[in-house]
């Protein structure tokens, strides 16, 4: 008669697990750390824009303008992107 080993109980099991645990948490705090830039970059885009993106009113030109809407193209994009719309649509 032969035995078997049960899977789940044979240490090669429980070190993919250990395993599985350890990149679950690393991704985690991977996730977290990302989040933290994106609130950080977003946090100074607002600052930014509450402070007029630096421009007085009497120094707006063409340029300012071109300037803006290069941002606003870049911006497009990640939100087409997170939102699934424009070209990412689904």
């Amino acid at each position: 008669m032969t035995t078997r080993l049960n899977p789940i109980t044979t240490p090669r099991f429980e070190a993919r697990a250990e395993k599985a645990r350890r990149n679950k948490e690393a991704a985690l705090a991977a996730f977290i750390g990302k989040k933290a830039e994106i609130d950080e970059m977003l946090a100074r885009l607002q600052a930014l824009s509450d402070n007029h993106f630096n421009c007085h009113p009497d120094e707006v030109g063409w340029a300012m303008v071109g300037t803006l809407e290069h941002y606003a193209s870049l911006l497009k994009r990640i939100t087409d992107s997170a939102f699934g719309e424009g070209e990412h649509a689904r």
